[in-house]
């Protein structure tokens, strides 16, 4: 797995897996309320994650496996001084779901979060109906923090999303990979001793 940062010269992959996707992702893609807002090119996409990165406030990421574009995930509205916060989106191609990629992502990019940018609280939020993202957050051992109303215009409309988060507290001295790891043998003794679980 490879995480980097966008590049123009992803446009056509780009693009094609979106479109390939549109129906798996439709459905949690963020969506403008204005509705004469024109869609973002790939040169636009790259100079925004490009500008807030510089400034900051984002760590903006595709994700590889085997050189070929799989997902995405960004952090993003990263605060420090007195609140060292931020949120993490992600999504991943239908065909690559259900394969530990997001989990594993997600880790990764949170212990840098953690150690390397010194923050202090990660956020995800995800629409209660998505079970896929929300297995994403169980994995890892993130903290449902509970619904926030019409919080993010998704799909067209503004949706419902539960709040999950994690602060350094929680992790008592481990890391998010470390996590990952326990929850993946966890799994592993289950489907063993049980057959899979749902």
């Amino acid at each position: 797995m490879l995480l980097r940062p966008l590049r123009p010269e992803d446009g056509d992959e780009y693009s094609s897996l979106r479109a390939l996707n549109r129906h798996w992702l439709g459905r949690w893609d963020a969506t403008s309320p204005v509705p004469a807002t024109a869609p973002r090119t790939i040169e636009d996409l790259v100079d925004f994650y490009q500008s807030e990165a510089l400034a900051g406030r984002m760590l903006p990421f595709v994700i590889e496996t085997s050189g070929r574009l799989v997902g995405q995930l960004n952090v993003s509205n990263i605060v420090l001084g007195s609140f060292r916060s931020c949120t993490v989106g992600y999504w991943v191609a239908q065909a690559n779901a259900g394969k530990g990629i997001v989990p594993t992502a997600l880790a990764l990019v949170a212990d840098h979060a953690f150690t390397e940018l010194g923050l202090h609280r990660i956020e995800v939020n995800i629409r209660p109906e998505n079970t896929a993202s929300l297995a994403v957050v169980r994995k890892l051992g993130f903290r449902d923090e509970g619904l926030r109303p019409r919080m993010l215009h998704i799909d067209g409309d503004w949706r419902d999303h539960r709040s999950f988060a994690l602060t350094t507290e929680d992790l008592e001295g481990a890391t998010f990979m470390d996590r990952l790891t326990h929850s993946s043998q966890q799994s592993l003794g289950r489907h063993t001793a049980e057959g899979p679980t749902a």
